[in-house]
């Protein structure tokens, strides 16, 4: 206590620290940014100006999301440069369902005590997937709580905004029976299922984040910091050629629960779960936990991050178009009609 009693920093919270960290991340945030931001990091707002001359009705689109217990290893490992990535992933891939081009991000980082070089990787990595995303890093918060989080800890949220025109909006009601399914490529867990990986791994088998997986061709704390695939460059340039009826973002709840949001009343998804590979860390789970087929599959995305709904007679074109830009994609199943007796939403066989 100084001679004039308490100060801020005393309380725990330093921001001459923080002010130092924000300077640090001008570069890589500016590293972003598309010509519509008006202004620089560090203001009150951040302020957009899009441009709308190409829209007859311009709609604007939000989502928003954390990157969950998957931020507990990034603790465990010391490594944090992927979440941001994640962070940005399950924002961006939101947008893309119905067809919205992300235009910015912003983020919220809050903490017990703030460390520059750990903050410096987290943005690294938001910035990173701000820009694999093609959106700006448009501005964030940074909140410093002492006595609210374990050493070492905190926690993410972000909130992106895309533009879409509104006769291009992606509803899925227009899915009929005989429509395919493409599946794209995950690159793992991506942000979901955590909780039960984190519970198998470190509490059941009692295994560290260092320990080397022969099955995954990795070390456990690699393959679960894999970060989530962002699908918004494919997806663009997809929709601009072809016509995709519907798209689903497979996270929380898997196949089984996330297809059936964008399904009609009269439909239903039938899945072939053989038509795709599964990457090795689902069955490592599978068989390691003892965990059910139908709980791995309303919990985890089993390898398939993101699925598009297109008429038969541009299934094998919408193929060719994703896997000539690089990425795995699958024909996994069809929409048939569903009968009054049968149960709505997903069936895997």
């Amino acid at each position: 206590m100084s001679s004039n009693g308490f100060d801020y920093r005393q309380s725990g919270v330093d921001i001459d620290a923080a002010e130092k960290a924000v300077q640090e991340i001008r570069q890589m945030v500016a590293g972003t940014f598309r010509p519509e931001v008006l202004t620089e990091i560090g203001g009150f707002t951040g302020l957009f100006a899009p441009r709308l001359g190409s829209f007859r009705e311009p709609v604007l689109a939000a989502a928003t999301d954390g990157v969950g217990t998957k931020l507990k290893i990034a603790f465990l490992t010391g490594r944090h440069d992927t979440v941001g990535i994640d962070l940005v992933a399950m924002c961006v891939n939101d947008l893309m369902v119905q067809g919205a081009e992300p235009l910015f991000f912003l983020d919220y980082l809050a903490t017990g005590k703030l460390h520059t070089a750990t903050f410096k990787e987290v943005v690294g990595g938001i910035a990173e997937g701000c820009r694999q995303a093609g959106c700006a890093l448009l501005g964030g918060e940074t909140a410093e709580m002492p006595g609210f989080y374990g050493p070492g800890e905190y926690d993410l949220a972000g909130f992106a905004v895309g533009i879409v025109e509104k006769e291009k909006i992606i509803t899925g009601e227009h899915i009929a029976p005989g429509d395919v399914l493409i599946g794209m490529a995950s690159t793992g867990l991506h942000s979901n299922g955590f909780s039960l990986a984190r519970k198998i791994f470190f509490e059941h088998l009692a295994w560290r984040p260092e320990k080397y997986v022969p099955e995954l061709g990795a070390t456990l704390g690699e393959e679960l910091l894999k970060p989530t695939a962002i699908y918004v460059p494919p997806l663009l340039s997809l929709l601009r050629e072809h016509e995709i009826k519907g798209i689903s973002h497979i996270t929380g709840g898997g196949l089984a629960q996330n297809l059936p949001r964008i399904l009609p009343p009269n439909a239903r998804a039938v899945i072939e779960k053989k038509s795709w590979q599964v990457p090795p860390i689902f069955p490592l789970i599978a068989e390691r936990g003892r965990v059910e087929e139908k709980e791995m599959f309303r919990t985890f995305n089993m390898g398939v991050g993101m699925v598009l709904v297109v008429p038969p007679e541009e299934a094998a074109v919408v193929r060719s178009h994703l896997e000539k830009s690089g990425w795995k994609a699958w024909e996994i199943g069809e929409v048939e009609r569903r009968e009054r007796e049968q149960a709505a939403g997903v069936e895997i066989r």
